[in-house]
């Protein structure tokens, strides 16, 4: 039944388009804190005017980056790790991560530099572990690091087919571990 009202609503407003010839514009129920382009009081502090900003305390755009800085200080802890207890996929997830994101920091609206900066030292952590743990694994088996770059791919390929045929089984396992 819902999806005939749901129908219903669709074609009425494709009538009303070809009726007018103009397209029918939806009503929007939000506002986005991009498209609040309200100019401060002139009398604001410019603590003031951080707190009501777009991107202030009063976001999510704010607190997205402090909660992500704990993912750049655990990494940058694990720089006194030894390489040899340090994830392979993990910290090129870490480095995919924050590349990713660091590129679509500039992209959404309001543009932010705080999340934005948090993103690319993720990726900085993650590239310089990642690193460091292919020259290490080059180091011990005398390979090429294209040579180990496959055969860490094969050997994660292998692990992701036995969790897809025995989730189950793969769930206990980590759970031993």
């Amino acid at each position: 039944m819902s999806f005939r009202a749901g129908l219903r609503f669709f074609n009425a407003f494709r009538q009303e388009a070809v009726r007018t010839g103009k397209p029918v514009a939806q009503r929007r129920t939000y506002q986005s804190a991009a498209e609040t382009n309200v100019d401060p009081p002139p009398n604001q502090s410019r603590f003031q005017q951080f707190f009501h900003s777009p991107v202030g305390p009063k976001t999510v755009h704010f607190w997205a980056p402090i909660m992500k800085w704990g993912l750049v200080l655990a990494g940058a802890a694990d720089f006194a790790r030894p390489v040899e207890s340090l994830s392979l996929s993990q910290n090129s997830a870490l480095m995919a991560t924050g590349l990713i994101w660091t590129r679509w920091c500039f992209v959404i609206k309001p543009r932010n530099l705080f999340l934005a900066s948090v993103n690319f030292l993720l990726f900085c952590v993650g590239a310089t572990q990642t690193s460091r743990i292919l020259l290490w694994q080059q180091s011990q088996k005398g390979d090429s690091l294209t040579d180990e770059l496959k055969k860490a791919g094969k050997q994660e390929g292998k692990e992701l087919e036995a969790i897809a045929k025995d989730p189950k089984g793969a769930f206990e396992k980590a759970k031993k571990v």
